[in-house]
């Protein structure tokens, strides 16, 4: 008996004994769906109602046809692909995710740990960013996990014998797309829910760490920018800084320029101020910008210089975008419309906050759904190497795009609808030409 005979035997015992072949997985996802779509009605507005309830009304409908159609009727295949591919995405996860949460560690302990912060806030400032570093890390792994775990069913002849029992493409496409579907829904929540959360919770104990140690957002022989002011700081030894320059802009609209030979940092002792610089022999110059020979010095034996929250935080009491979920983003961009005071690049910045709250967790659906072809027109030798290696090179350009929109939205002008979704339609365009390859292939 030759290896195709033993394959056609093995799949006619499976179609016998195992019917219905998804049955109980969709049964299940249907009452999650509804769930979903009861509570998602409740939280936002209008607008995301019917887009929400037309994507919901769709996969449940899709589900229910396969569901009753009964055209994937085979229980452990399904089963064992959809273990394949949770385990190579959780696999692909904890990588990224390492490689997210170690750049964490090592930008806190360059800039908080070596200035003797206790480490106990250190530990709850890393576990405050761990919403961003899930947010960050689902879209890539469903891309090189889903690779990873496709291309080794293509190598091991696995898509092969499934095809020749009989089975259509659409016994693997459903697992991926549903699959790539929950993912992104998982991880919309923690990038609209959680990550505005840990986002606050980090920015308040960030405060009351320089409140009581000014001296973290100090390096020694270092230019720091406050907004529209420059610090040139000299050498720095617990809180006492020697050979400061400082350029601001006084109220006036006169350039200002202070140089002092040493200073010492104290803690804030007014609301509203982060820290304050005891300057000691300091010299004050101002600078007529329009008549560059009228200036003015200043030489005083004493002068003490307040720095803003608002110079690091952007503002003390107002919530910035990325401390809002996507229904009070939404409210506060409708707002902002109304108001003629709005500068065009806050309102631009605030549309590419929104979007990316979008764009960047369902990226996952857009990488389930190229993963596939890629998968099958170049995994049929190594192919979990040639997955890793195609995902990797395909998420360092995705990230480049997202940080270069990013840039581009915010100095440019650039719309921030299509700065945050161009990556996505990249990705779902090339998903189409793969997808079109593969046919005629």
């Amino acid at each position: 008996m030759g290896l195709f005979d033993l394959s056609n035997h093995f799949m006619t015992f499976l179609k016998k004994k195992m019917t219905l072949l998804y049955k109980p997985i969709v049964a299940a996802l249907l009452p999650f769906f509804r769930f979903l779509k009861k509570k998602m009605l409740h939280f936002y507005n209008s607008y995301l109602q019917e887009k929400i309830a037309f994507v919901i009304k769709k996969v449940d409908a899709f589900l229910v046809k396969y569901l009753h159609k009964g055209e994937l009727h085979d229980r452990v295949l399904l089963r064992y692909l959809v273990k394949e591919l949770m385990l190579y995405f959780f696999v692909a996860f904890l990588f990224f995710f390492m490689i997210f949460f170690v750049n964490q560690i090592l930008l806190l302990a360059e800039s908080i740990l070596k200035k003797r912060v206790p480490f106990g806030d250190v530990c709850l400032l890393i576990w405050y960013t761990l919403p961003g570093v899930i947010a960050q890390s689902s879209p890539f792994a469903t891309l090189v996990g889903f690779l990873m775990c496709l291309g080794r069913l293509m190598s091991d002849n696995e898509v092969l014998i499934i095809r020749a029992s009989g089975q259509s493409y659409m016994i693997i496409v459903v697992p991926v797309i549903v699959l790539g579907l929950l993912i992104s829904i998982v991880s919309f929540f923690v990038n609209d829910y959680l990550l505005p959360l840990g986002t606050i919770n980090y920015n308040k104990l960030y405060r009351q760490i320089l409140s009581s140690n000014p001296g973290v957002e100090i390096e020694a022989n270092s230019i720091k920018r406050l907004n529209d002011s420059t610090i040139v700081i000299g050498d720095v030894k617990d809180n006492d800084v020697s050979d400061l320059i400082f350029f601001d802009r006084g109220d006036d609209g006169k350039q200002r320029i202070i140089v002092a030979g040493k200073s010492s940092l104290l803690s804030a002792k007014k609301e509203g101020v982060l820290m304050q610089m005891n300057m000691t022999d300091a010299v004050v110059a101002f600078l007529d910008t329009k008549n560059r020979r009228d200036y003015d010095v200043l030489d005083s034996g004493s002068t003490v210089l307040n720095i803003f929250d608002s110079s690091i935080f952007g503002s003390s009491y107002s919530t910035t975008p990325r401390e809002m979920t996507s229904f009070d983003l939404g409210r506060t961009i409708k707002n902002m419309r109304t108001r003629k005071s709005t500068s065009k690049r806050t309102l631009n910045r605030y549309i590419m906050e929104y979007n990316k709250k979008f764009s960047q967790p369902f990226g996952s659906i857009f990488f389930a759904f190229l993963a596939l072809p890629l998968a099958f027109l170049f995994g049929k030798h190594n192919g979990q190497t040639i997955g890793l290696i195609i995902g990797l090179f395909i998420c360092v350009l995705y990230w480049a795009m997202m940080i270069l929109g990013q840039i581009f939205a915010g100095r440019n002008g650039i719309n921030g609808f299509w700065a945050m979704w161009f990556p996505d339609l990249v990705i779902g365009g090339a998903g189409l030409m793969f997808y079109l390859a593969l046919k005629r292939k």
